[in-house]
């Protein structure tokens, strides 16, 4: 087999894998899927509640109720949960290890960076990243009948007309999500956590991760500068 049929085959085994994914594009700091609806998704801060007092805790639940309670439109809420990835901070390390001029703080370096690296492989620890996902859909995108997700699932292709239907949508869907995204923001302030809107590179970063789990740790991403574009299409 020649090598221009093995990327060929390997090119279409990808678009083949990419038809079934949701999501359409990635642009503005937007999820845009190809039903048309758009996500903002919302990284966010913990805090320890076990070390709160009776009366902390208490607050923080009359809070989150409230904030529950005044939101008209659904969000969703994940715990990612994923190996702790410390490759940065042992190269970091290791690359100080390589200026120390002294040798034995040379030899202290690398096996600290060494002991670091067993110690992550042999606990196996996790770390948690927490994210609320905010929605906004076009008008009937939310009255699809059973039969139609069935149709939609047996073609899961994308088509020129859906693309252009979704760009004359989004400038509109946005403000409101906007608007939504403000209000929830305000709301996990209100609870005592922090949140930030993720921006394009990292919702390209943060799903690259999710769909490419092995490949992640070893391959990382360029930069959107580094790659030539301004905007990620799927």
């Amino acid at each position: 087999m020649s090598k221009d049929s093995v990327r060929k085959g390997k090119k279409n085994e990808a678009t083949a894998v990419q038809r079934f994914l949701p999501i359409a594009e990635i642009r503005q700091d937007t999820v845009i899927l190809k039903n048309g609806g758009i996500r903002a998704v919302l990284s966010v801060t913990s805090m320890n509640f076990s070390l709160k007092s009776d009366e902390e805790q208490q607050a923080i639940i009359n809070s989150y109720q409230q904030f529950v309670n005044s939101i008209t439109f659904p969000v969703q809420i994940v715990v990612r949960s994923t190996k702790l990835n410390v490759d940065s901070y042992i190269a970091d390390l290791e690359r100080r290890a390589g200026e120390q001029k002294n040798p034995l703080l040379k030899e202290q370096t690398l096996d600290y960076a060494h002991f670091i690296d067993r110690l992550i492989d042999v606990s196996d620890i996790m770390q948690k990243r927490f994210f609320v996902i905010v929605p906004m859909d076009p008008p009937g995108a939310l009255k699809v009948s059973f039969f139609q997700k069935y149709l939609n699932w047996l073609s899961p292709g994308d088509t020129r007309d859906k693309a252009l239907t979704r760009r004359r949508q989004f400038d509109e869907l946005s403000a409101t999500l906007r608007d939504r995204v403000t209000i929830v923001q305000a709301g996990l302030s209100s609870v005592g956590l922090v949140s930030d809107r993720l921006t394009t590179s990292e919702l390209i970063e943060l799903y690259y991760e999710i769909y490419n789990p092995n490949t992640s740790r070893e391959q990382k991403l360029q930069s959107l500068g580094e790659m030539g574009v301004k905007e990620y299409v799927l």
